[in-house]
């Protein structure tokens, strides 16, 4: 099942097991305390303490690094694919929405960035991929600037309340 649940923290329990996720990446705040929920074992759950930010040096909040899109990477690689993946931060806007995507392109590779991007607007009229992950991902995936350029031809998405989670299917159904 190559699908990545993309979700609030308030709904991670919900979307767990509605989904019978067993693994899950959470892209937090490090001050943010939460629970995992009881589906997801503790050696399933990569937590990857960052602030939803693009740029370094900004008022002592953490920006995301390329150790952290490593470690999502190398947890991505580490999916069985058997049940869904869960990714979550605060909203499930930005940097999960990012997130799902370096993990897509990560393990489906040969696929169009400009197609994932596309299918990432249809799942979520809200995504809106935090650029520096995005930039990063791209990068440490050698994509030659096409994520970044694909995340940017989506454009912003609408306004949300963090309570839209969604499906991202990993592969184009269509080929694309």
């Amino acid at each position: 099942m190559s699908v990545i649940i993309v979700s609030p923290l308030s709904r991670i329990a919900e979307m767990a097991v509605r989904h019978k996720a067993r693994d899950m990446i959470s892209l937090i705040a490090k001050e943010h305390a939460f629970h995992r929920p009881g589906v997801i074992a503790p050696e399933r759950h990569l937590t990857l303490a960052m602030n939803d930010i693009a740029f370094k040096g900004t008022g002592g909040l953490v920006a995301p690094d390329e150790t952290h899109v490593r470690q999502l990477i190398d947890f991505a690689a580490s999916w069985r694919q058997e049940t869904p993946l869960l990714i979550h931060c605060w909203m499930g806007v930005s940097r999960s929405p990012a997130a799902a995507l370096i993990a897509a392109l990560s393990l489906a590779p040969d696929q169009s960035e400009e197609a994932l991007a596309r299918r990432l607007r249809a799942a979520s009229p809200f995504a809106t991929p935090n650029t520096r992950l995005i930039e990063i991902g791209d990068a440490l995936l050698d994509r030659g600037g096409r994520l970044v350029t694909a995340v940017r031809a989506i454009g912003r998405g609408a306004d949300a309340d963090g309570n839209a989670p969604f499906v991202l299917d990993i592969h184009d159904a269509g080929g694309g």
